[in-house]
């Protein structure tokens, strides 16, 4: 089981914003952003509540549990 994002394509929904807008939005550092796209490093809530607010969207809309076997877990 992993947590994983839709941050990237989110970023891309927003007319291409760069991590490092996405970074100074909610104060962090565009490699914290990298990491948690990646999925290297899994947010706060409160960072993940931050990040799902920019893009307007529920923190499971961002953010979901991936099984082994691929099936998205809501």
């Amino acid at each position: 089981m992993a947590l994983r994002n839709s941050i990237r394509r989110y970023r891309f929904e927003q007319s291409e914003m760069t991590q490092e807008a996405l970074a100074n939005a909610v104060d962090v550092t565009r490699q914290t952003i990298h990491s948690i796209e990646t999925g290297k490093f899994i947010p706060s809530t409160l960072l993940a509540l931050k990040i799902a607010k920019v893009f307007h969207k529920s923190v499971e809309e961002v953010f979901f549990i991936e099984e082994p076997n691929n099936r998205k877990e809501k």
